[in-house]
């Protein structure tokens, strides 16, 4: 179901899913523990985020001189559903009052050189960084004169004097903000859908070494907060007493090292996994794609460590993905653009349905197939070239292992 929350988002463009603070800290600690020094000196822009309301904007600027920034940089998109109800001003800081005025209906920009101990009581929190906004002391709060998009030749200029961008960019969007990220060559950290490294423009990024997944979140749980609400939200999705909405399929997308990336995974032979393994009882284990040179490998934990072929494994084996360990050969989607073209293509391919019903097959030319050895029950696929009854497997990417990708 939260997967299907998220397709609805893109399609009718609802973007609005904010991020929980705990959730920032934990992404950029991943970073800071690997290099202490990874955003020191380092222009951090947030170009899809209203200052007033963004968890990013409170993380960096608390941690400003921790972490060593030069200088941070916020923009907001006009109008925000949420201006002025998520966070209230600068966040749950109740010793800071409202102040009349504050731009509610215009994108905004922040710009912080410089923070500390404005009020003189020996604590720098955000009533400090409000009063230096409304003296414009060292800082800048001002209107921007577009509407914040970050495709505006204002964002744009912003985007090109920073060094790291960290943010939740739209959902709908999301292949044009990486590509303006690569346009700009700028380091990140953002956050996306999980079905994205399926995408054309996506995946070969991946592929390349030049995109990785982040750290993650705690359990592969994501919580956003957002304005909202509506009816395909299930039950247990969205919690309606803290306002938040539960999504399985999001992750950190970055170009920055995190230790975990470097994590070897342990792994077992294929005859121990056959024998010890307890999640391999699916039948398909290990069994050659009827379509693809490469062996199916149901779960990452089943990688073999004694093959050297090709083997597809589920989507979500970018999340244990070290590089130094394995190599990214390609994408069972069945298109030229992933370079690794199937060994056949199906010739008028029909799907038998559990029915008894029998429809179009052109799905089995999009995915990674293998033949059934038993008599086929429930949905199942015939092909003029095929060799009998053959079944389709859920998207996998195709790797082997570094020491015999050479």
């Amino acid at each position: 179901m939260a997967n299907k929350n998220l397709t609805n988002a893109k399609r009718e463009k609802n973007d609005e899913f904010y991020t929980q603070y705990s959730d920032i800290q934990k992404e950029i600690e991943a970073y800071l523990e690997f290099d202490p020094e990874t955003f020191k000196d380092k222009v951090i822009y947030s170009n899809c985020d209203d200052p007033f309301e963004s968890n990013f904007f409170r993380y960096f600027v608390l941690n400003f001189k921790r972490l060593g920034l030069k200088q941070l940089i916020t923009t907001s998109y006009k109008p925000s559903p949420v201006a002025n109800t998520q966070l209230e001003l600068f966040g749950n800081d109740k010793t800071l009052k409202p102040v009349k005025g504050r731009p509610k209906i215009t994108a905004n920009k922040f710009v912080i050189n410089d923070v500390g101990d404005m009020d003189g009581n020996g604590a720098f929190n955000l009533t400090d960084i409000a009063e230096q906004l409304r003296t414009n002391k060292n800082n800048e709060w001002t209107p921007l004169d577009d509407d914040g998009d970050f495709r505006s030749q204002e964002c744009m200029e912003l985007l090109e004097q920073s060094d790291v961008v960290v943010t939740n960019p739209p959902f709908s969007l999301f292949r044009e903000y990486i590509k303006q990220l690569f346009d700009y060559d700028k380091k990140f950290v953002i956050i996306g859908n999980m079905n994205a490294i399926t995408y054309k423009e996506i995946f070969p990024l991946i592929k390349e070494n030049k995109l990785w997944l982040g750290n993650g979140f705690n359990a592969g749980n994501a919580y956003f907060a957002t304005p909202n609400v509506r009816s395909d939200f299930a039950s247990g999705v969205y919690d309606q007493k803290t306002g938040l909405v539960k999504f399985r399929n999001c992750h950190w997308f970055t170009n920055l090292d995190h230790g975990r990336r470097h994590q070897a995974l342990t792994l077992m032979t294929m005859e121990d996994n056959l024998k010890f393994n307890k999640k391999m009882n699916d039948k398909t284990a290990y069994d050659r794609y009827d379509n693809y040179d490469a062996i199916e490998v149901p779960f990452t934990n089943a990688i073999p460590s004694d093959y050297e072929g090709v083997m597809g494994v589920p989507i979500s084996f970018l999340d244990k993905y070290n590089p130094d360990q394995f190599k990214i050969v390609g994408f069972t989607s069945g298109r030229d653009e992933f370079e690794c073209r199937p060994s056949k293509k199906y010739k008028k391919p029909e799907q038998h349905n559990a029915n008894g019903t029998i429809s179009n097959g052109s799905k089995a030319n999009t995915r990674a197939t293998t033949l059934m050895s038993d008599k086929p029950s429930g949905i199942y696929y015939t092909a003029e070239n095929a060799d009998g009854p053959f079944s389709i497997v859920y998207a996998r990417i195709l790797i082997k292992h570094r020491k015999a990708a050479a």
